[in-house]
């Protein structure tokens, strides 16, 4: 049997119906009637619980973990609105989920929490832990480090930040027949298979770099001892003003913040939602004092060429081995610079890994991987419009 996999896509206005016909449309091409893991991704416009349950009437109840998201990825390209779910039975591979709660009283906690539930249900055999959290109510950073907290610093952890249709609002994880807002869940990967990771994001940096002297969590308030807004200002000839009323959200799909990070050839990218009165800047995730950051610029040419790279990084670790299932964690900030375009950069990653192999994904607030895509020494944390592409085999 090796490992099998299916996926399916249903745009049903109806939410039960939708969960229940891309379910069995996944199961139904993967050829397996009782599939050891079932993975899911859906529009908020849909009803969270009618989703699960279908999806669960579909699959015979067989173990979900999922989460709602900006955006669908399958074989067919990107889509909004509908349910996308993934199926996968394998002699091989053996998938333990796990749950760590609400992430808002405390989200290293819960972080460590969904690897000790895990962990707990390994053993030692754990070799790697897909992960779906809620970043609105808690720092997505501290998710990641509280799982390493657990598993330790070298641990390959890989996954997305849930979303809800660029509300910014609430989000969802689903876990067997629970649908759970503002939390954290995962399935830990154990047995004798290969995983392939790529991590790219292709933006550009420029202008000169500049310390960050002044921030507070994902607060930056002062880049050399500055307003922070003034890293905008300076480029753009804006006034703090005009970078209140056009959101720097959306400015920043374009024009995000990057750090510079250890072990990277890439920037680590950090995302501007906010800027307040005082001229500070709320971004998607922490950049700590003293850290080197510079303004970059997004294209897409690099963000294809990027993508490109992620796919032939994931497809190189897999030794020679065809992969056999695909998850794509792409940022939501990925899909607007696209726009119309989104589905080049999916067909880009396909021309890599094959057209024909099972592929879903989604359009994620914030994504985990180890930085580089280094899965020999991994060191994993939190992203900003980047590319993750998982490939197993």
């Amino acid at each position: 049997m090796a490992t099998q996999a299916g996926v399916g896509f249903s745009a049903n206005k109806d939410s039960h119906q939708a969960g229940f016909e891309a379910c069995s449309l996944a199961m139904r091409k993967s050829g397996v009637e009782n599939p050891d893991i079932v993975i899911a991704f859906s529009s908020t416009a849909l009803n969270q619980k009618d989703i699960v349950r279908g999806i669960n009437e579909a699959s015979g109840k067989a173990p979900l973990v999922g989460c709602s998201d900006a955006g669908q990825i399958t074989n067919e390209g990107p889509n909004k609105g509908g349910v996308s779910v993934m199926v996968i039975k394998s002699d091989s591979i053996k998938f333990i989920p796990g749950t760590g709660g609400q992430v808002a009283g405390g989200a290293r906690e819960a972080g460590a929490a969904l690897a000790k539930d895990i962990s707990g249900k390994a053993g030692d055999s754990l070799k790697l832990l897909m992960m779906l959290t809620d970043v609105l109510k808690g720092n997505g950073a501290d998710v990641v480090r509280g799982v390493q907290d657990i598993l330790g610093q070298d641990f390959l952890v890989v996954g997305g930040a849930a979303g809800d249709d660029f509300q910014f609002k609430e989000t969802f994880v689903y876990y067997y027949d629970q649908v759970l807002p503002s939390s954290v869940v995962g399935v830990g990967l154990s047995g004798k298979f290969s995983v392939g990771i790529g991590v790219r994001h292709g933006w550009m940096p420029v202008g000169l770099p500049q310390k960050v002297t002044k921030s507070s969590g994902a607060v930056i308030e002062e880049i050399e001892g500055k307003p922070a807004v003034a890293i905008y200002e300076e480029y753009f000839g804006k006034k703090a003003e005009e970078l209140k009323a056009e959101p720097l959200a959306i400015m920043a799909i374009t024009y995000p913040l990057g750090m510079s990070v250890e072990g990277s050839e890439e920037f680590l990218i950090r995302d501007p939602i906010t800027v307040d009165e005082k001229g500070a800047i709320t971004c998607a995730a922490e950049i700590p004092e003293d850290s080197e950051i510079r303004l970059m610029i997004g294209s897409k040419d690099n963000a294809i060429a990027a993508a490109k790279d992620a796919a032939r990084k994931a497809l190189d670790q897999l030794g020679g081995a065809k992969p056999k299932a695909i998850v794509v964690f792409n940022c939501i900030a990925r899909n607007k610079l696209f726009g119309q375009d989104a589905g080049d950069e999916i067909q880009a990653i396909q021309s890599i890994l094959g057209v024909n192999v099972p592929l879903i994904g989604f359009y994620t607030y914030g994504e985990q991987a180890p930085i580089g895509g280094n899965v020999t020494r991994p060191f994993s944390c939190f992203h900003n419009e980047t590319v993750v592409i998982m490939a197993l085999a």
